[in-house]
């Protein structure tokens, strides 16, 4: 529950900073830099702390290089750092296709490709007390900053006119979500699609008022995780990689909203 109130509420914020509807929680290349992390973890036959905790690190490396690539190139500052993102995303998509490329058939591999479907199913309470303080300190202060959001959400014009800092502001954005999603991820390796669609559906509830917005994401996206995470352990005599559920109910729905036009945006 906590990892999918972590990815749907990183998702909204993202949506909402980056005027973005199609912006979702590892668009900055969180995911792919925690996915790396954990493959060269798995690779030297690390333990499992120090896998979550490996993870962990390079998910926040990738959103560093990310800003700093930002920083450096010039142009609409948004769609910089978003295509910045999925450059470095790219790059570290690549550098696990390494890893695999060199990992032992028999042992490693397949935990290493299993660990990027994403599962619960090694998850115990050690796990858990891990990131409930990340979570809690996420949580606390992009629920905090709603209304800033609704104000970047509005044009970065719009916001200064209006007295908000739009650099710290989206800054301390980013830095929230970035620790939400690479706490979820470093413990259920890389889950698709629930920051992109519950965000959505939440708005489709509630309008696009952040105030409201993110604790509605919060609870869909906590409901919606726990509910899959039930169909995978149960549905068939061995556990579904939750990866793979999550994208075979995302895509439908994500395809339906295309055609809704994204209502309730705006």
């Amino acid at each position: 529950m906590i990892v999918g109130a972590a990815l749907s509420i990183s998702g909204a914020s993202f949506q909402g900073t980056f005027q973005n509807p199609l912006v979702s929680p590892d668009i900055l290349g969180v995911s792919s830099g925690a996915g790396f992390g954990a493959a060269i973890a798995i690779l030297f036959s690390f333990s499992a702390v120090m896998i979550q905790a490996t993870a962990f690190l390079f998910g926040l490396v990738a959103v560093i290089l990310t800003y700093s690539l930002s920083k450096r190139l010039r142009g609409n500052s948004i769609l910089v750092m978003v295509l910045g993102g999925i450059a470095i995303a790219a790059l570290f998509s690549a550098l696990i296709s390494c890893i695999k490329y060199l990992a032992d058939p028999d042992s490693k591999l397949p935990e290493i490709v299993y660990w990027l479907m994403g599962s619960l199913s090694a998850v115990n309470s050690n796990n858990v007390l891990m990131i409930v303080g990340p979570a809690l300190l996420g949580f606390t202060a992009l629920l905090l900053i709603g209304w800033r959001i609704n104000v970047l959400s509005m044009g970065d014009d719009e916001a200064r006119s209006l007295g908000v800092n739009t650099e710290k502001m989206r800054l301390l954005v980013i830095f929230c979500c970035t620790f939400l999603t690479a706490s979820a991820v470093s413990i259920s390796g890389i889950i698709g699609w629930v920051g992109l669609v519950v965000p959505h559906a939440a708005r489709m509830i509630v309008g696009p008022d952040h105030r409201k917005l993110l604790p509605a994401s919060i609870s869909l996206g906590a409901t919606f995780l726990l509910l899959v995470d039930d169909v995978c352990r149960t549905a068939t005599s061995i556990e579904i990689p939750l990866g793979i559920l999550t994208a075979i109910i995302g895509a439908p729905v994500f395809i339906y909203l295309l055609q809704k036009g994204y209502e309730g945006w705006s």
